[in-house]
């Protein structure tokens, strides 16, 4: 996949009646989790987004939930695989994720993936969720996947 391509699929979350990654309709989840993701930089193996925190995505102490964290570690972890030309991104083997401080409602944060080693059966993206004013880390993942294997049918 092309890297605007890759744009437009993380960009496109704001509209489900969109279509994303070859035709395909958006999963109901991208939407949620996608709406107001902008991509400021993209490059093969790199790609770094601004977010502003929505109010759907807190946690009961009013700050962004752990599990709405793990699935930015998830979705920005897949589209990275996806910058280095891979028409498919696999299937998860292990996401896991260091919360370190917390984000609010309306704050802005950026969200860097970067490709730590993929190979032909394996991809392992590291994602890193900051604060935009002051860069301070609010959680750190890492997502390895199984990557698929051509047909060779």
């Amino acid at each position: 996949m092309d890297l605007e391509a890759v744009k437009r699929y993380l960009e496109k979350g704001a509209d489900e009646n969109k279509s994303t990654i070859d035709g395909l309709p958006l999963r109901s989840f991208e939407g949620l989790f996608m709406q107001g993701l902008q991509v400021d930089l993209i490059e093969p193996g790199r790609l770094i987004c601004t977010f502003k925190v929505p109010p759907r995505l807190l946690n009961s102490g009013n700050f962004l939930h752990g599990g709405a964290t793990a699935t930015l570690v998830d979705l920005v972890g897949s589209a990275v695989i996806y910058t280095l030309g891979a028409q498919l991104t696999g299937v998860s083997v292990e996401i896991n994720v260091s919360y370190l401080d917390a984000a609010y409602a309306g704050e802005q944060i950026e969200i860097e993936g970067k490709a730590l080693r993929v190979g032909k059966a394996i991809g392992v993206i590291s994602v890193e969720l900051r604060k935009k004013k002051t860069g301070k880390i609010i959680a750190q993942g890492r997502h390895t996947k199984y990557l698929p294997i051509a047909s060779k049918m």
